[in-house]
């Protein structure tokens, strides 16, 4: 019996001790950090302890007419905005987050400084929206929307919504305005 015990007590160290930590900045598709696909908005308080979190209440979820929670680290940046399924609710999950931390990087290192050739070359291009005043560039691998500025584009295709721009179109170093994970449940 003590020839089988020690096998498994040395096996069971190596797997514990073999855990690899969460890097609280790294992006995939269903998950931000710790922040997940799944995450209530009773739980934020637990995930991001050593930050500050706006517009949340744990006693009433957070108020009726707020449809965010913004993030900031301990020295006052902001880091993330977080957007819950339902208003009023702490069992509501999250089901957008808009990145705003240039730490936060997928694990192709795409963040918030990115170029749209950074994207392209990192991952394949799903859809382009034509909006009034930016773009919207959809990468399904990650479950992300890009809002690039209309600024950033030619003067010729800055004015026509009803252009559909493709991703020749895109300057190579047109910049990212806002970056979004979203988890549409």
């Amino acid at each position: 019996m003590n020839k089988l015990f020690l096998p498994i007590v040395v096996l069971a160290i190596c797997f514990t001790s073999c855990k690899q930590e969460q890097n609280p900045f790294e992006i995939g598709k269903q998950h931000i950090g710790l922040l997940n696909d799944s995450t209530q908005v009773k739980d934020l308080k637990t995930i991001f302890n050593n930050d500050s979190i706006t517009n949340f209440d744990s006693g009433k979820a957070f108020s009726n007419n707020i449809n965010t929670i913004d993030v900031f680290d301990k020295n006052g940046n902001k880091l993330l905005v977080l957007s819950p399924k339902k208003l009023g609710d702490s069992t509501s999950v999250i089901t957008s987050v808009q990145v705003i931390d240039s730490r936060y990087k997928t694990h192709k290192d795409i963040s918030t400084l990115s170029t749209f050739k950074d994207i392209n070359n990192a991952y394949k291009i799903t859809r382009i929206n034509n909006l009034i005043n930016s773009i919207v560039v959809s990468v399904n691998e990650i479950n992300a929307s890009f809002t690039i500025d209309k600024k950033e584009l030619p003067a010729n295709l800055r004015f026509d919504r009803n252009l559909t721009i493709e991703a020749i179109h895109i300057p190579d170093h047109a910049k990212i305005k806002y970056f979004f994970i979203n988890w549409r449940q």
